[in-house]
């Protein structure tokens, strides 16, 4: 079993060579939002930015794209028209996906769940999506629900899932939230196989695995339970991912930066602590 350390960020972040070119590190697009939430998704762009991601672009129904564009001029935002995406979203999503990877040469990933709702609709639509397409994915959040549904459409694909304790029991029907350590440590490794994906449980201790190896991080804070700290774990994985990092090395880097970077916020805003402290955090972390 691994416990990461600073050391992991090597395998993330090298001297850049001077000769680069826009994309090199990565195009992370964002799909999520809905007519009522719209903060998930600007708390992962902001994130993956940080975490040195070259571009993020977000996929969003009209009203939460206008939001978060709104937000600040580094975040581009793609309206749907749609106040939840719903199939008639499908086509265009496949396309913005196919062209990313072409234009960055498979430097590309996706980040898929955050504030996007339950219904019908949205939950057929994210399982065709994820069923059709060949890139990297982080499934956090609302997506997690879909594959639930049909844990099929993501065996052997380059997908990082990131539940906490109820999303992981919606996925696995396993409990593990009073188990002891060496159990969840069991437990997750044995459903990363069995599904044959890549699970980053979050807890005070976060769980990754492969189905094969296991790693734990240690870093974090009892004040991270801020809403949005989440989400800046799953935009910081996907700028990772988007850099044709594995998903266990990905899982295992997010989670130590957005750990440490929740550490260093909290020690300056306590109670205070918002996600956005912990955001500006990430440089600290990784320089």
């Amino acid at each position: 079993m691994i416990q990461t350390t600073k050391a992991i960020l090597k395998s993330v972040y090298q001297a850049r060579p001077r000769d680069v070119h826009k994309y090199n590190y990565g195009n992370l697009l964002i799909i999520g939002g809905s007519e009522f939430y719209s903060g998930s998704p600007a708390f992962a762009a902001l994130s993956a930015f940080r975490a040195g991601v070259d571009m993020v672009k977000v996929i969003a129904p009209k009203r939460a794209a206008d939001i978060i564009a709104s937000f600040s001029p580094v975040l581009a935002a793609y309206p749907l028209d749609a106040k939840w995406l719903t199939k008639e979203n499908l086509a265009t999503l496949i396309s913005m996906t196919e062209s990313a990877k072409t234009v960055t040469h498979g430097k590309v990933a996706v980040l898929i769940g955050g504030g996007m709702g339950r219904t019908e609709a949205t939950q057929e639509t994210i399982i065709e999506y994820l069923s059709d397409i060949s890139v990297s994915v982080v499934i956090d959040a609302d997506a997690i629900h879909a594959v639930a549904e049909k844990p099929e459409i993501i065996a052997g694909k380059p997908f990082l899932i990131t539940p906490h304790n109820y999303e992981f029991f919606v996925l696995t029907k396993k409990e593990v939230r009073n188990l002891t350590e060496e159990e969840k440590i069991k437990i997750v490794q044995e459903q990363a196989k069995r599904l044959q994906t890549t699970i980053l449980l979050k807890g005070a201790n976060d769980i990754i695995s492969n189905g094969e190896e296991v790693a734990i991080n240690k870093t974090g804070s009892p004040y991270m339970t801020k809403g949005g700290t989440g989400d800046t774990l799953a935009g910081i994985a996907g700028a990772i991912l988007a850099r044709g990092i594995s998903p266990f090395v990905a899982g295992q880097a997010a989670a130590f930066i957005n750990g440490l970077a929740g550490e260093l916020a909290a020690k300056k805003f306590g109670e205070s602590l918002l996600a956005t402290d912990l955001i500006d955090e990430i440089v600290n972390v990784i320089k």
